[in-house]
């Protein structure tokens, strides 16, 4: 989903190329640019959802709580908040490799 008519969007800039990611298998589009937790809140809203899902939404979005770490699915971990998105980026929710 690319919101391109979002408010939180900057509207005097022009937006950057769209890209795709994916997310625990599922196709995801955001921005040249954007850091995979702006991406990820666009996406699914700004509710921490950590309680019932096993995607956090960050707390802090500056690196410090490590509320957003992610995978990617060669089990490299990244911090969602501060780790910026790549074309066709393939991250999972959990560790690679457990239940």
């Amino acid at each position: 989903m690319v919101a391109q008519d979002d408010p939180r969007r900057s509207a005097h800039k022009k937006p950057a190329a769209p890209l795709d990611f994916f997310l625990d298998g599922g196709r995801l589009t955001a921005r040249q640019g954007e850091t995979v937790l702006s991406a990820l809140r666009l996406a699914y809203g700004s509710a921490d959802m950590s309680s019932r899902s096993r995607l956090r939404l960050g707390f802090c979005l500056m690196g410090a709580c490590q509320d957003c770490w992610l995978w990617h699915s060669d089990g490299r971990r990244l911090r969602a908040c501060t780790s910026r998105l790549e074309a066709g980026m393939s991250l999972v929710t959990r560790a690679p490799g457990t239940i």
